[in-house]
């Protein structure tokens, strides 16, 4: 058998293409996994803030949008929807300071909003996640004389007034989430971001 001579220049060589070959494999396998851990581009376009054109919501209407894959209401309320929500009595309501349910500083008031008029909500039951309807109303029959207006789930009877707060002796533990948000303008507003987390 010969004694081949061994080639230093040739070993480094084709340990250095070994090394870099093994090194692209590795970023090629590494790339998908890391990929996969980050948000998809629609997970973060379902968080991202929404802009909202309120210009065209008359009184007593509702609006619906998205957000976070949730709705969101936007009620324009009456001065009547208002009068009758100052009527609703504190001790008929679970939390009617809103000390226990979820929404920003500036929403924990009677009214449960920024301005009077706009309501902005989630329009998710606290109970089990059903949509509750809006039922303006007052004394509905099926609802009683005593019926100022607001929302009802049809899952399992959860009664909320019109500042989404949840009444007493109806399954839901909260009242009904704002989310953050802000006005842009008199006839826009931004969901899902306000002075606090901008």
């Amino acid at each position: 058998m010969a004694n081949d001579a061994v080639d230093p220049a040739r070993r480094r060589l084709l340990a250095g293409t070994a090394g870099a070959l093994g090194g692209v494999g590795l970023a090629a396998t590494a790339v998908p996994f890391v990929s996969s851990m980050q948000p998809s581009a629609r997970t973060q376009a379902a968080g991202a803030p929404v802009e909202v054109d309120i210009s065209k919501l008359g009184p007593g209407e509702l609006m619906v949008v998205e957000w976070r894959r949730k709705p969101v209401w936007i009620l324009r309320r009456t001065q009547e929807e208002l009068d009758h929500l100052a009527e609703v009595p504190a001790g008929d309501l679970r939390d009617p300071e809103s000390v226990e349910s979820e929404q920003p500083a500036y929403a924990q008031n009677d009214v449960r909003s920024i301005k009077p008029e706009y309501l902005v909500l989630v329009g998710v039951c606290t109970h089990l996640g059903c949509s509750p309807k809006y039922r303006p109303e007052v004394g509905a029959p099926d609802l009683g004389a005593d019926w100022k207006g607001g929302f009802l789930c049809p899952c399992h009877g959860g009664l909320y007034d019109l500042a989404g707060r949840v009444y007493k002796g109806v399954p839901p533990p909260l009242n009904l989430p704002v989310p953050p948000y802000k006005y842009l303008s008199d006839t826009r507003l931004l969901i899902g971001e306000d002075q606090e987390t901008a």
